[in-house]
């Protein structure tokens, strides 16, 4: 009866989950092959009539590894563009030295580039850096750390960024701190962006996050003295310059005059915040001060309207910011199902606020399905387990915990109720 659920995702469980091979591996061969034997084209061909494209999902998976998912997105962008070509641009790539790894990343990092004209943009700039002594190794280096650069359109400009971003890999080398000096026309927003990047890399960005922040555009790094200012404001809160949060803290309150800031914070002081709780909160996720006070007011209403008292509500975004910039209906669906399909009280809710920020699709419905199902055996006693331990492991301890220890013919139900309608 299973049969239908389970087609053709054999290997993909135990991709997913390989040690759950040697206890499945019986039950797996309990089905006829043909059940598992869908192939990849088969699974993923083109959905816009372009099934003539040599350039399909199950290329993208077959040469360059991707997940599926992945694939399917980048393939959609592709196909929704309806210019330039795929293959030439991952072939001129690979003439120029760089190995199917490096091209599976650049490509996952920066989708955009198989769009691009592989003649006219970037065969052009590779030719122009090695008629100036670029290496295979260097190029290859350099674009896999930033791949977006190959997007830049205007050649000085392309120039300038990567001399500064060959500089900066060059100087990281060392073993001692290297300070870099830079040259652009003085004023320019040019040269703000390369002495700023320069002064938050003496700070301990790190270059992942520099180089992201160069060809961004970012007001952030592209201003002076409000610059200087914002990033003395997210020093002294003291968060951490080699973290993600240091760089979204500085978007944020470059962004903002302190008159908007002041605005923000009364906002929810009006609903039982305190200053401190505030900011205690932007340490924990920066992005959070930039919703409108508009956005604040409904996603506290939300929680009232949904039975949360109001210090419930402070607490729930005290401990997970996050929750204020999720919509009104995924934390109502998210709601009733916990409490009224599951049964967790509203309590359980205040206490474990991660669980607003987790996919129903991917991780809530599955895992609580598992669960009812145990529940309904009589397996798991009379108490519906803790909310954090159903969904706050990885699905590998969950399934270790909830699925693999029981017989065979019981692992396989559980696993097919598991894999229904979750997306990869």
């Amino acid at each position: 009866m299973y049969s239908s659920i389970l087609y053709g995702r054999r290997s993909l469980v135990l991709q997913k989950w390989p040690n759950l091979r040697g206890s499945v591996k019986n039950v797996f061969s309990a089905f006829p092959s043909s059940f598992f034997s869908a192939s990849a084209a088969d699974l993923s061909a083109p959905q816009d009539g372009r099934k003539g494209s040599n350039f399909t999902v199950s290329y993208l998976v077959e040469s360059l590894g991707f997940t599926t998912k992945l694939a399917e997105s980048i393939s959609r962008k592709v196909w929704s563009e309806g210019k330039g070509n795929p293959d030439s641009v991952l072939s001129l790539l690979r003439s120029h030295g760089f190995t199917g790894p490096q091209i599976s990343s650049i490509v996952s990092a920066f989708p955009g580039l198989l769009i691009l004209d592989a003649e006219k943009c970037i065969g052009p700039k590779l030719q122009f850096l090695q008629s100036r002594g670029a290496s295979s190794s260097e190029l290859t280096e350099i674009f896999s750390k930033v791949p977006k650069i190959l997007g830049i359109k205007k050649d000085k400009a392309f120039s300038v960024y990567y001399d500064f971003i060959k500089e900066v890999i060059e100087a990281d080398k060392s073993s001692k701190y290297v300070k870099l000096c830079h040259s652009s026309p003085e004023g320019s927003q040019q040269e703000n962006k390369l002495r700023n990047v320069l002064a938050l890399r003496e700070l301990g960005v790190p270059q992942k996050l520099l180089f992201s922040m160069l060809i961004s555009n970012f007001g952030s790094v592209t201003g002076k003295e409000r610059f200087e200012e914002s990033v003395k404001k997210v020093v002294d809160m003291g968060i951490d310059p080699t973290t993600l949060k240091f760089v979204d803290a500085l978007h944020a309150v470059y962004q903002m005059s302190d008159k908007t800031i002041e605005e923000k914070v009364n906002v929810y002081k009006s609903f039982g915040f305190d200053v401190e709780d505030v900011w205690a909160m932007f340490k924990k996720w920066p992005k959070f001060l930039i919703y409108s006070e508009q956005k604040i007011v409904d996603s506290i209403e939300t929680l009232l309207g949904l039975g949360f008292t109001r210090d419930e509500s402070a607490m729930m975004c005290k401990r997970f910011p996050q929750l204020l910039g999720l919509s009104a209906e995924s934390v109502e669906k998210k709601t009733e199902f916990l409490v009224k399909k599951m049964n967790w009280p509203l309590k359980a809710l205040v206490l474990f606020p991660p669980v607003f920020g987790y996919s129903m699709e991917k991780r809530i419905v599955p895992r609580c399905n598992v669960i009812k199902a145990l529940l309904s055996k009589g397996l798991l006693g009379s108490e519906l387990p803790s909310m954090p331990c159903v969904l706050a492991c990885t699905d590998h301890a969950f399934l270790n915990k909830c699925v693999v220890k029981h017989d065979d013919q019981l692992v396989l139900e559980l696993m097919a109720i598991f894999i229904e309608h979750r997306v990869s």
